[in-house]
């Protein structure tokens, strides 16, 4: 009986894990593109400034205000380039959370830009969404957190009884 309340109480905690996945996935995306449009916002006027003299080339503009012998056309450069870096890197997340479901959880949950991860979960609040894609990583990690945990225990009691199994006794009652 004890084990038939485990088993439950475990897929109970794995069911609930699990169906954060989805919610975890969209909030992080949404924060992406949140900074990506904040970024290239960031990039417009020196991407202007491009056009107009370097053929759209910013790195070409960075050069140039490299080369120049004003402290604040150096300190411009990397002000440009830190912007530049900041919006490749949201550019690479955003083209990552493009793909097929299961590349972009496996994306969040393992290849994630720390910083945005740990952005995301600071704010990230639990919830119970009801769709497809939630139940089924819910029903999935409930169920195999149970099956894990049990097996595991199970392992666990049969090396340590030594590989015996218990006399079971019939009862006729």
């Amino acid at each position: 009986m004890f084990r038939s309340y485990l088993r439950l109480l475990l897929f109970t905690f794995g069911l609930l894990a699990g169906i954060q996945v989805p919610g975890l996935v969209k909030d992080y995306s949404q924060r992406v593109e949140a900074h990506l449009f904040e970024s290239r916002q960031a990039l417009d006027g020196f991407k202007q400034t491009a056009e107009r003299f370097f053929k759209g080339d910013l790195q070409a503009l960075v050069r140039h205000y490299r080369t120049s012998d004003d402290p604040v056309f150096l300190s411009d450069a990397n002000s440009i380039e830190s912007l530049l870096v900041r919006n490749q890197l949201l550019e690479d997340e955003w083209q990552a959370l493009q793909g097929p479901w299961a590349s972009r959880t496996w994306h969040v949950l393992v290849q994630a830009d720390p910083q945005l991860r740990d952005e995301t979960l600071d704010g990230y609040s639990y919830q119970i969404l009801l769709k497809p894609e939630a139940i089924g990583w819910g029903v999935g990690a409930g169920f195999l957190l149970a099956l894990l945990v049990e097996s595991l225990l199970l392992g666990i009691g049969w090396v340590i009884l030594g590989g015996r199994r218990r006399a079971v006794k019939e009862s006729w009652r």
